[in-house]
């Protein structure tokens, strides 16, 4: 069995990371006793809508059941209290993800709770999650949301724990969602970051993990693997070293514990995905962030290398604008359907976003454009045996010399657009404006 320490950055319930999950439930070469914890999202109204997408989503696209374990609240010394322990200690998957790294902070510290965690075979930490798991934690809401000063608050420091690395997590590496304003490094932007970083311990490295992207640590090898879409940064006194999907970097041993990534921050140094062990094994076949296996649907939209519902949205709005252009109404339908499937796909997404809007938007507009296209296309194909139909009875009319009945049946066809023009050789038609 191998032990492993997996830090997400983000996207940790949509398609692109279904293929690495059950990588690491495969890592258990067992029964999985998978445990979700909701700490990190406790506070929030919808709680149990977010436990429920999450559970949904191991469940249908990952082929895990997974439980959900409740400490929305430091428990009181009771019942309560020991079954969530309880559960915790038979885990060896642990989940937790989105929601505020403050919060879960003040309800695990002091308690049993970190000391289970770095027991778990698989342990796998996300978004709001990861960030606790460094020395210091980076109080996300209150600086992006409410305007706090920037600063740290002491983390849980699991990850030097572990790994023999001191270090700071920050995931949403790239994030780009303030378009033209720097939201990079989990909302904080490189001046705030710069300010933070000069207040770190010598020797402290700020691992960044970007977006659709996980550091995956295998503890008994030894290395730490990069997965998914983006890369993993290290990143010290400014400098920084940035590393690909594919990535296998060892870990420290012995005498050289808290030293190996400060040297590859200053040093840029690779070990590359051949090496050899169960990490290079991992990397070898995730180098395309996840593979098409890891995209639910396996949609045109989610082939196209989408890693996020905006980006599937809008590649299947492109596609579709083309298909219209070109009047295609299959090439519409497809695009109408790859959308659909998308939306679908991406329904267990427990990030909070306005995407899920953004797509349904592009969905609703692509039917009306597919309706007016409907509308205007040529209907020649289809008028022509009735309005040969309607030729062949005015011209008996005509034969019976019945010309009131002729005259109805050319006036009902210029009703209808279709105007009948008689010729030397027999009666011609064409539609009219």
């Amino acid at each position: 069995m191998t032990k492993l320490l997996v830090v997400m950055g983000s996207g940790e319930t949509t398609p692109t990371m279904i293929k690495p999950h059950r990588q690491f439930f495969d890592a258990l070469r067992g029964e999985a006793r998978a445990a979700l914890l909701d700490t990190t999202y406790g506070f929030q109204l919808n709680a149990d809508e977010i436990s429920a997408r999450a559970v949904g989503y191991f469940a249908q696209s990952v082929g895990r059941a997974v439980d959900v374990v409740s400490w929305r609240r430091t428990p009181a010394p009771g019942l309560d209290r020991e079954r969530a322990l309880a559960a915790l200690r038979g885990a060896n998957w642990i989940f937790a993800g989105p929601g505020s790294p403050t919060y879960a902070l003040r309800q695990w510290r002091d308690t049993e709770l970190p000391s289970l965690l770095v027991q778990a075979d698989v342990l796998v930490f996300a978004s709001a999650a990861a960030l606790t798991l460094g020395s210091h934690t980076i109080p996300v809401y209150e600086i992006y949301k409410a305007g706090a000063d920037p600063c740290w608050e002491p983390g849980l420091n699991l990850f030097e724990q572990l790994t023999g690395v001191p270090a700071v997590v920050i995931p949403h590496y790239d994030n780009a969602e303030g378009g033209h304003h720097d939201t990079r490094f989990c909302y904080l932007g490189e001046p705030r970051l710069a300010h933070l970083e000069r207040e770190l311990p010598d020797g402290t490295v700020i691992i960044g993990v970007d977006e659709h992207t996980a550091l995956v640590c295998d503890l008994d090898a030894r290395t730490a693997t990069v997965l998914g879409n983006g890369t993993v940064t290290l990143r010290r006194q400014g400098r920084s070293t940035s590393y690909p999907s594919g990535t296998v970097l060892p870990l420290p041993t012995g005498e050289r514990k808290g030293t190996f990534l400060t040297e590859y921050v200053e040093e840029g140094h690779l070990l590359n995905a051949d090496a050899d062990g169960a990490a290079g094994e991992a990397a070898a076949g995730s180098g395309d962030g996840g593979g098409p296996e890891s995209r639910a649907g396996g949609g045109l939209a989610a082939r196209r290398g989408a890693a996020t519902l905006r980006e599937a949205a809008d590649e299947a709005e492109a596609l579709f604008s083309t298909a219209l252009a070109e009047r295609d109404v299959d090439g519409c339908v497809a695009a109408v359907l790859e959308l659909e499937q998308a939306i679908t796909d991406w329904g267990a997404d427990t990030l909070t976003s306005d995407s899920g809007e953004h797509a349904h938007g592009l969905l609703r507009g692509m039917i009306v454009r597919l309706g007016a296209l409907a509308g205007t296309a040529d209907p020649t194909p289809l008028l022509t045996p009735l309005v040969q139909a309607l030729i062949g009875i005015r011209e008996k009319a005509r034969e019976q010399r019945d010309w009131a009945a002729a005259d109805h049946v050319r006036d009902a066809l210029a009703a209808a657009s279709v105007e009948l023009r008689d010729t030397p050789d027999g009666p011609v038609w064409l539609r009219t404006p």
